[in-house]
């Protein structure tokens, strides 16, 4: 089911325990190659493909366009929201969604930026409704949600998604060829270690300091980019399954 299709009087009927699917992403900078409305493109296939499988079992939000990617105001075409701002904004929507009755809802991020605040806005909030067992906020990013796509894939050369890389390139070589320019002459720009296994704080230009990727977009295709929408929608149908038949009070899932 599509929320913007649908009428304010049917959406008051359905059932509260049927899962609001969130998804969030950005519009910023791709490098030097890819679209800046990528991450919302991306997800957006994404959520097509998981509401075809999932059918009328969970209700689907549009994909939020604006991201928390501070961290890309340095290239042009970026427009965020600050971190604080962009949590204040998930609790919001999360609250007229708790406050319309709904018991399950399921953010899917596709974006690394909204990864942090994501989770803080769902801690908060459960804190809040700290009395009710039967709310269930769930927040995942669809490439961290169990598989490991180089694994189900060998042609991939990237074990991590990166940026403007060559998961990207390739998904959106796959869904919108004509947006992508020039990938084939790119460098690689290295993942590097930072300070792993501690967190370092980080700026786009102190890792890729001209050209705004990280990774290898020179080795993307399009068969690759349908290979990896498959692994990821698989992933995120899963976990709304999950939603789905969950006991309505357990913490297992």
């Amino acid at each position: 089911m599509q929320l913007a299709e649908m009428r304010a009087p049917v959406v008051k009927e359905l059932n509260k325990d049927t899962p609001v699917i969130l998804p969030v992403a950005a519009l910023e900078q791709h490098g030097q190659h890819l679209p800046v409305f990528t991450d919302s493109m991306l997800l957006g296939e994404i959520m097509k493909r998981a509401a075809e499988l999932i059918k009328n079992r969970a209700l689907f939000a549009p994909v939020f366009w604006l991201g928390n990617s501070d961290h890309h105001v340095d290239f042009s075409g970026t427009l965020s929201a600050a971190p604080r701002t962009y949590l204040d904004i998930l609790g919001d929507l999360l609250e007229n969604l708790i406050y319309q009755g709904f018991r399950r809802i399921v953010i899917i991020n596709g974006h690394g930026g909204n990864d942090v605040p994501g989770r803080q806005a769902i801690f908060e909030k459960r804190q809040k409704y700290r009395k009710r067992p039967d709310l269930l906020l769930v927040f995942g990013t669809y490439w961290q949600l169990g598989s490991k796509a180089q694994e189900l894939d060998p042609s991939l050369q990237q074990s991590q998604m990166g940026h403007a890389c060559e998961w990207e390139t390739s998904m959106i070589l796959h869904i919108a060829p004509q947006l992508v320019h020039d990938y084939k002459n790119l460098r690689t720009e290295e993942f590097g270690v930072g300070f792993d296994p501690a967190h370092r704080a980080w700026v786009t230009q102190d890792r890729s300091i001209l050209l705004g990727h990280i990774g290898s977009p020179q080795l993307a295709s399009a068969e690759k980019g349908e290979r990896l929408f498959g692994i990821f929608s698989k992933d995120v149908v899963n976990l709304i399954e999950r939603a789905i038949k969950w006991n309505g009070q357990s913490w297992n899932g």
